[in-house]
């Protein structure tokens, strides 16, 4: 047999090897294989990056209108307001402070403004040890009290560090404990989680039982 034999030989045994197979898959012997499962969208809160909450240092920085903090709109300076309580010593909020809500501590222990304001300069706060910051320093005066927490927050190991790992390429960005928790009730309410990896195919078991043989009816 010449060259041009063994060629038309070869392929005539390609077309009708192909044409078995075009056979084969139109009768379909191993089953059907069901429909991908629809991916849902991930919820776009999910891939959001800003935090919970914006604090006074954001709000300088945006250059926003921070009228809310000026305390001596309504106070009169030099003369620190009044703190009443009611007869389960809760500290009683003046209708103006209304959308505040005084949940500090698991025993309402922490429920006095001066705490933590300066009654004697209320844009200011002041520190256990007795340092006056301004507002937009607030971390500063959470770690006053909460030592442990704020050593875990300088190391990177609470809140949420971004920017550059790599400090040659960049600085790194620390939210301040007011971009999470807010600082009259700071228990964090949590968050839904993010979905794990979509695996694109069905479970195998499923996949397994789809591809079984069909069998007629007895």
């Amino acid at each position: 047999m010449g060259m041009l034999g063994k060629t038309n030989t070869t392929l005539s045994a390609l077309a009708v090897g192909f044409l078995g197979l075009t056979v084969a898959f139109l009768q379909n012997p191993w089953g059907h294989l069901p429909p991908r499962p629809t991916i849902p969208l991930v919820d776009t809160n999910v891939l959001d990056t800003a935090p919970v909450r914006r604090s006074y240092a954001d709000l300088l920085k945006a250059g926003e209108d921070l009228s809310d903090f000026d305390c001596y709109t309504c106070h009169e300076k030099g003369k620190p307001p009044p703190i009443r309580y009611d007869e389960n010593h809760r500290i009683i909020l003046p209708k103006e402070h209304s959308n505040i809500v005084m949940q500090h501590g698991s025993h309402e222990r922490n429920n006095h403004c001066f705490n933590c304001h300066n009654e004697l300069n209320l844009e200011r706060f002041q520190t256990r040890d007795g340092r006056e910051l301004p507002f937009a320093q607030s971390t500063e005066l959470c770690g006053s009290c909460h030592g442990p927490t704020y050593r875990d927050w300088e190391a990177g190991v609470h809140g949420r560090t971004s920017g550059f790992w790599d400090r040659t390429r960049g600085p790194i960005r620390r939210e301040d404990c007011v971009n999470c928790h807010d600082p009259h009730a700071p228990e964090f309410p949590g968050r839904k989680p993010a979905p794990g990896p979509h695996p694109l195919r069905p479970a195998a078991s499923h996949l397994a039982h789809a591809i079984e043989p069909a069998h007629s009816a007895p």
